[in-house]
């Protein structure tokens, strides 16, 4: 007997990145319709700005967070102390750029976030304490780190080429662009033409089996925390740049929340065993294209978290094979009651 819903099951069961592509056309569809200027765009001074530029600009930094916590969810972990390494990279960086040399500022400041991101590591991997547990601690004492650095004051800075890093251009968009490009191009370079990937997932999907084949799966998670500190740290200086100021007690606030979505949405399961790292950077512009979008509309930002918790989840939703079983299975007994 001919299945009936043949023709539509492929729909429900395409690869992890039909959904969050799915959802980011139908956000663009749905500003076609209500917001024309949306997809306005216009040269000026050789640079090109407008709406859909402005989501690559400002959704750098969670892409960027999203990147390196979707090689630490793969191995089953989690990281929410990322939002409190861009406040202490953007701290440190705006305090050291005026007295030294831009490029030793950027490497202590980087190296900083990627040590801490490195303990992180070392508290999970090699004294067995719980990711949430572990990093929430950074998340803590970073943050208090970022405002004992600055003295709770507001660090502002005009050096040229700090500002050009998350206010400048490059072959016409902004040069945050071409820095998330670059993190992005290395990083799947390292996670899938080398056996580095494989490593994650075997870590991710069964660590103790991970052992037995002769992977250190402690070195393994010290690596990816460290990654993702690093991550951190140059999101922390793009979003220090944008507004040419070292803010210790808003740069990075709740962005871990944000950088999770982003994962998740984008397909990377929370019990690891795999991911995609193409999925999280469409995530990443799902929740910022939703974010501006509500912003448009005049959505009051007290009551945007609310639409954005219900896209996500339904997303989320479509993501599940067991949820998509059930919906089919509802529509087929219908079709068969018809």
């Amino acid at each position: 007997m001919n299945d009936p819903l043949a023709k539509i099951k492929p729909w429900f069961q395409g690869v992890s990145l039909f959904w969050p592509v799915l959802g980011l056309g139908l956000l663009l569809i749905f500003n076609a319709v209500f917001s024309p200027s949306f997809f306005h765009l216009e040269i000026r001074d050789g640079h090109l700005y407008g709406t859909l530029v402005d989501i690559l600009n400002q959704g750098s930094k969670v892409m960027l967070l999203a990147i390196g916590m979707t090689l630490v969810i793969a191995t089953g972990g989690v990281d929410l102390s990322v939002g409190s390494l861009m406040a202490i990279a953007g701290a440190v960086a705006a305090m050291l750029v005026m007295k030294i040399s831009f490029a030793m500022a950027v490497a202590i400041s980087l190296g900083l976030a990627t040590v801490a991101g490195t303990c992180n590591g070392l508290l999970i991997g090699y004294a067995g304490i719980q990711p949430i547990i572990a990093t929430l601690i950074l998340m803590v004492a970073g943050r208090g780190l970022a405002m004992l650095l600055t003295g709770g004051q507001i660090i502002t800075f005009e050096h040229p080429s700090f500002v050009f890093l998350g206010n400048g251009h490059f072959l016409g968009l902004p040069f945050t662009v071409t820095i998330v490009a670059i993190v992005l191009c290395f990083t799947l370079v390292a996670t899938r033409k080398t056996a580095i990937g494989l490593f994650l997932e075997s870590v991710g999907d069964n660590e103790k089996a991970a052992r037995y084949c002769g992977i250190n799966a402690a070195l393994v998670k010290v690596m990816v925390y460290a990654y993702s500190g690093l991550c951190a740290g140059i999101a922390g200086l793009i979003a220090t740049s944008n507004i040419k100021a070292a803010d210790s007690s808003r740069v990075g606030e709740f962005m871990e929340l944000d950088a999770i979505f982003a994962v998740v949405v984008g397909g990377t399961p929370l019990t690891g065993g795999r991911f995609s790292l193409v999925g999280s950077v469409i995530g990443a512009l799902l929740i910022q294209t939703l974010t501006i979008t509500m912003y448009n509309l005049g959505v009051a930002p007290a009551v945007s978290p609310v639409p954005k918790a219900i896209v996500i989840v339904a997303v989320c939703l479509m993501q599940s094979a067991r949820f998509r079983a059930q919906i089919l299975g509802w529509f087929g007994k219908r079709r068969i009651a018809a």
